[in-house]
């Protein structure tokens, strides 16, 4: 099976090479290799490589930035994910697109499955909720995959700017009231070898952690996983104004996963325990 993963360059990419199978043909094109906003560069790509499966990864991320510039957030995330969808279903390939719980406002009480309304709140997750439906309409064996909060080797993340803040000694003032699932992107990437292995089936699938924590839950954790002294401080959103609004609610159950192959995503506590081990030596991170 030959796989290429766009944005190959990012945290997801990277956990994929990590994970993936030992007879998978992998082709990951880091921004450099492939720019998805070039349409031409994108089929012409997609035609030569000839694989079976196209994890599209690429994105503009930034949601602060993409609040203050819209016209890119939507180039790349909604167009980009055209460009890719299309050549894929040219090449003959399935497609997995990655997505996120920013499709959600975040005022439901209770955890978002699949078949919730999306409403998106923000620039960011206005240009992923047009990508979503963009790839579902442009071809059979599409599969959008939600996930969140996700942290791991090869990109900027939130487990690393925590420790970084934390080993500088001065307390820590975090976000409480807005909630997620925290999940390593390498239970993600094995997530998502495990959907390319079983083709279940196209549409919308929500691929997070196990359980739920605020964003001062999940620096608590990581500042005692570490061994580290150095106080957590809860604040309100509303303390830290940004640019593009959060969902206060962003937790996503995987309810497509529970009622098909069952729930194989491991808690959020698990993976980091999982992305610490390889950070920090034996018995301790606190030098």
């Amino acid at each position: 099976m030959r796989v290429v993963v766009t944005g190959g360059g990012g945290i997801v990419g990277s956990a994929l090479a990590r994970e993936k199978p030992e007879k998978v043909d992998l082709v990951a094109l880091a921004h450099r290799d492939l720019d998805v906003t070039d349409r031409a560069r994108t089929l012409d790509a997609l035609a030569r490589l000839r694989p079976d499966w196209v994890v599209h990864a690429a994105a503009m991320t930034d949601v602060d930035g993409c609040e203050g510039d819209p016209d890119r957030a939507f180039r790349v995330n909604w167009l980009g994910t055209a460009n890719v969808v299309d050549g894929a279903q040219r090449a003959g390939a399935a497609t997995l697109c990655l997505s996120s719980d920013y499709v959600f406002d975040g005022t439901q009480p209770e955890p978002y499955v699949e078949h919730d309304r999306p409403n998106p709140a923000s620039v960011y997750g206005r240009s992923k909720r047009f990508a979503e439906c963009e790839a579902l309409q442009r071809g059979e064996r599409v599969h959008v995959v939600r996930s969140q909060w996700i942290f791991g080797a090869g990109g900027r993340n939130f487990v690393d700017t925590i420790l970084k803040a934390a080993h500088a000694g001065t307390p820590l003032r975090v976000v409480d009231d807005q909630r997620g699932c925290p999940t390593w992107s390498r239970h993600l990437a094995r997530g998502l070898w495990r959907l390319m292995e079983t083709d279940p089936g196209g549409g919308i699938w929500h691929l997070s952690a196990g359980g739920a924590a605020s964003w001062c839950e999940f620096a608590r954790a990581i500042v005692q996983a570490a061994g580290l002294a150095v106080p957590v401080v809860p604040c309100a959103t509303a303390d830290v104004p940004r640019p593009a609004r959060r969902p206060a609610n962003g937790v996503l159950r995987n309810r497509r996963l529970e009622l098909s192959l069952g729930d194989f995503m491991p808690s959020w506590e698990e993976g980091l325990r999982g992305y610490l081990s390889e950070l920090l030596p034996a018995g301790g991170g606190g030098a």
